[in-house]
């Protein structure tokens, strides 16, 4: 596992840390960089560079209003991987449902199309991930 940081890693507030912990690692593939406890958090990395942080949710944490399911309404986690074959397979071994199933999208920068593949699937506490792998 490589020694990168991001400059940015989102801290998602778990409402069941070992669910979550187990969805992350043994569903998704993420490896732990770092665990501790009281209160449970991982410091959780996929493919070396995507970081994400969850921490159970507790009473003196960084809560700016009452945790409602679904969690993290209005954002979803763009999250660029190698390969969302890899991803979808670990999924439906499990009959993990999908938020959306697997499309191509295409985006313009000037006069340039990038395309992509991706699709979203929402995590145990219903925060929205959108795997996509570009194509050259």
């Amino acid at each position: 596992m490589s020694e990168y940081w991001n400059v940015m890693v989102p801290e998602l507030i778990v409402l069941n840390f070992n669910e979550s912990l187990e969805f992350y690692t043994n569903v998704l593939g993420f490896h732990v960089k770092f665990q501790r406890t009281n209160p449970d958090f991982a410091y959780l990395v996929y493919e070396d560079q995507v970081q994400i942080m969850i921490e159970a949710y507790h009473e003196t944490g960084w809560n700016t209003g009452e945790l409602l399911y679904p969690l993290g309404r209005g954002i979803n986690l763009q999250i660029e991987v190698k390969n969302v074959d890899v991803l979808i397979g670990n999924l439906k071994i499990r009959n993990y449902p999908f938020f959306r199933e697997l499309i191509c999208s295409e985006y313009i920068e000037d006069d340039v199309i990038h395309r992509q593949k991706e699709f979203l699937v929402q995590d145990p506490n219903g925060y929205l991930l959108r795997f996509c792998e570009v194509q050259e």
